[in-house]
Parts: C-alpha cells; structure tokens; sequence
C-alpha cells in the first residue's frame, strides 16, 4: 500500500498525518505506519513535540471492518492488535498530542487515549461504539476510557455507543482542549507548550477517577440493568461492563488481557457476525449499481401518497415533517376524513409531549392536501403507494 503517513515539521514540532482514505480507517500496515514515524520522531534531536492528526476530512475514524469482518467468520486474528502501537505512543519520551476533527470512534478513540494529550476542533465527535457491531473495544479503550472519563461515563458511553461532542468530550476530561480556527496550528501551538511541561501522566498510569468499590458498585448494577431495558437479550454490553469493572480491579496490564479476552468471545457470536453483516448490507443498499457517486440526487419537494390509512396517513406526516408538500388521496371522503382525522391526533399527541408547537403543527397540517382524484398526481416528484393490503386493489 502507498505509504500510510505523510510527516512534516513545523517548528520543531512533527506532524503525522494518517492517510488513509477515506476515513483514515486502522488497515494492516496504517498502525505500523504510525509506529514509525512514531519512532523516527522520538529519535530526532531536532523535535521537541509530536502532533498525530487525520489527512483530509476526519481522524482516525475506526477500524477496519472488513477485517473484522473477516476474523468473526474466519479467523481471530485477523482483527488488528493495536497493543505495540499504543504502547509506542504512550511511552514515546517526547508528548504526543492528539489532533481530532471529524470522528474518532472505536479504535481511532483508542489511539488518542493513548497521546499524552487530546484536542478536537468544535465538529468533533468521539465514542466507543462497538456494542452496535456486537462487540467491545478491544484495543485497550475499555481500559483507559474510565481512566479519564471516570467509570459512570465509560459505562454510558460503551453501553450505549452514543458518542460525545467535542465540548462534552472536554467537560467530561477526554479531550484537553478545543481548538478554535485551523487545527493544526492550535495543535502545534499546544504541543510547543507541552513540550515545556514535565512530567506528563501516561493514561494507564492514571488512578484517581477510577473511583472506590463502594462507589462503583452501584455504577456497575445500574449499567446492567441499563442493558436489560434498552439492548435486550443482547451479550456484547454486558461484556464491555465486565471489562470496564476488570479496569476498575485490576492492573492495568491485567485489565488488558481480561479485556482481549472479551472481546474475541464477543467476535464469535452469531450477534456479532449479523450485525457486522447488517453494517455492509445497509451501506451496498445506498449504492446502485451503473449510478455513479457523484451523480446529482434529483430535488424532492412533493408528494403523492395513495391511501390515508395507517401507513398512508404516516407517510403524509414523515413527508409533510420533512417540509415537502403533500397530495394525499382515498377512494371515498369517509376514509380520507379518518386519515386526517388520526393525523391530527397524532400531530395533538407530540403537542402534548412537548415534541411540536401548536403553530409547528398548523404548518405542517398545511402541506397536506386531501382529495379523491389524482389530479396533481402528474407533477408530483415522487408518487407512493400505500392503499389496503389487498393484491387485486394493489
């Protein structure tokens, strides 16, 4: 593969651009990449600081799931071990800051864990979201999150996969900062000024957010059931709460293996293999083949929908919501009457929850138009069908 990393130095401080489009993505030969230049940085008299950033439009954005595609239904280990990388950066002599913009999301969040130093711009979105593929974080990030985070967040963050904006990210203490104007000039700005601050605490050093037994006993029962109401019959949040515990009992190298350990078990679940699967099946759906990528999308702003039943009457309101002008018919005024009349209830119910304004349903009750003709049906940019489940009328 083309080389991985682009280096250059800006006043004494090396900058390390991971190239790999197109999200930069953990591939074989992308960590070794990194180690490298890594390592030539370190050795080099002439730089005092190491700034590690994404080329193009994010961070490191994850793994590579091809590969673990192929180690839940082939091999292991085929999933990358990032444990060497990690380690180089994290005992690297010289402070290494974390550059993010765009994602940082599973095994990128993995690698600016082990920086001495993490800042973002104010777009950036970091997170742990492996429970969605049926897996853990298996490069240490269930390890070294609570450690800087404390364990109430690790939990909801690896529990539920959600991830945390750039200023969440900075209030919660993963990120030390958030850059305001080109990155990469704050970037280096920052680690000029850690260059002159010693020592620096590597993050499987740090202890004191891992809280007590007492304290996090209550965190861990909370976590499970947690899981039992919103992932149920699901395996892969459990384990990443029993990793997340494993950081809070044990040394950190300890940590790490009972970690892996989950991990692979989680790998070979049949929970794993589907959702790996369904993450593919939802993105080949989006490309259709002989429609190039840079096709233009053609403009949308109305509607037909035949049929005001249930699912006509909901399609009305998903496209009146959306700001597209609707064309709703049925066969007799009786049924179209009882199609609006449950979209009123409907839009009535959201009023009462808080979710929409009266006014915000007046406008949208407004795009909708009710007839029993199909006139207009002609100009309408896209027509759907949603009349009685009945072959012959279909």
């Amino acid at each position: 593969m083309p080389t991985a990393t682009i280096v250059t130095v800006r006043d004494g401080i090396s900058v390390i651009e991971v190239d790999n489009p197109p999200v930069n993505a953990l591939s074989p030969g992308v960590p070794e990449a990194i180690a490298q230049a890594i390592a030539a940085a370190q050795e080099d008299p002439s730089i005092s600081a190491i700034v590690l950033k994404g080329a193009g439009r994010t961070f490191v954005a994850g793994a590579d799931i091809a590969m673990l595609e192929k180690a839940a239904w082939e091999d292991p280990a085929a999933a990358v071990d990032l444990h060497g990388l990690l380690a180089r950066i994290e005992d690297c002599a010289k402070p290494v800051v974390m550059a993010i913009h765009g994602t940082a999301l599973g095994g990128g969040l993995e690698v600016a864990m082990a920086g001495h130093f993490r800042v973002a711009v104010a777009e950036a979105l970091l997170g742990q979201p492996e429970v969605n593929l049926g897996i853990i974080p298996g490069a240490e990030g269930t390890q070294r999150l609570p450690r800087l985070v404390g364990i109430r967040q690790a939990l909801d963050m690896c529990v539920t996969g959600k991830p945390l904006k750039a200023r969440e990210a900075l209030a919660a203490g993963l990120l030390d900062s958030v850059i305001e104007g080109d990155l990469t000039d704050g970037a280096v700005a920052f680690a000029r000024d850690a260059a002159a601050k010693l020592p620096r605490v590597k993050t499987r050093e740090r202890l004191d957010r891992l809280g007590t037994a007492d304290e996090n006993a209550p965190l861990f029962e909370a976590a499970r059931e947690l899981v039992g109401k919103t992932r149920r019959h699901q395996s892969a949040p459990l384990r990443a709460v029993d990793a997340i515990e494993a950081a809070a009992t044990m040394p950190f190298a300890e940590g790490c293996r009972r970690e892996r350990e989950l991990f692979v078990e989680c790998l070979g679940t049949d929970q794993a293999k589907a959702l790996i699967h369904l993450f593919f099946a939802e993105r080949a759906v989006s490309k259709v083949r002989g429609v190039p990528k840079e096709a233009a999308a053609r403009p949308v702003s109305s509607v037909g929908v035949v049929g005001a039943g249930t699912m006509g009457g909901g399609i009305a309101m998903a496209c009146a919501n959306a700001g597209l002008d609707v064309t709703l018919k049925d066969s007799s005024q009786d049924a179209l009457d009882a199609g609006l009349e449950a979209i009123r209830r409907n839009y009535d119910a959201s009023v009462t929850r808080g979710r929409l304004t009266g006014e915000a349903v007046t406008e949208r009750l407004a795009r909708i138009r009710p007839q029993l003709t199909y006139d207009g049906f002609e100009t309408a940019d896209v027509v759907i069908e949603a009349v009685f489940e009945s072959l012959d009328l279909k």
